[in-house]
């Protein structure tokens, strides 16, 4: 309510703009069809076949602008997040709705636990010297 006893038609601050709720841009979905496991530091690249996704009607402005972020350089969820400023779970829906599209591949880390242990590269290491 205003000082004079109306009720304002507005609930937000002229200057932010409108306010986009996050499950509105997941049309309330926390997961997709093709997510699977998107790790904060999974690698997100625009495949080479790929369109122009402005002519999808079926995509929001948050999907063009990720495919159009990665087409130039490949970006982590975690920088798609912090350059679209969005929830990183937001983020997440979108990309796996991208790869769903097949617009992007996502290319995952390797887990720690399938990487060489280190006494194995120290022997290697050891035997090149030795040579």
């Amino acid at each position: 309510m205003s000082e004079d006893g109306q009720v304002s038609s507005h609930w937000f601050d002229d200057d932010a703009g409108p306010v986009v709720r996050p499950y509105a841009m997941t049309r309330g979905r926390t997961t997709s069809t093709a997510q699977h496991r998107l790790d904060l530091i999974a690698v997100v690249v625009t495949e080479p076949a790929a369109g122009d996704p402005e002519t999808d009607p079926t995509l929001s402005p948050e999907h063009v602008d990720i495919v159009g972020l990665c087409r130039s350089t490949p970006q982590s969820v975690a920088e798609l997040a912090a350059e679209l400023d969005l929830p990183i779970g937001v983020v997440r829906v979108l990309v796996g709705d991208l790869v769903h599209a097949e617009l992007v591949h996502v290319t995952r880390p390797v887990p720690p636990a399938e990487l060489p242990d280190e006494s194995i590269l120290r022997d290697v290491i050891n035997g090149l010297r030795a040579l």
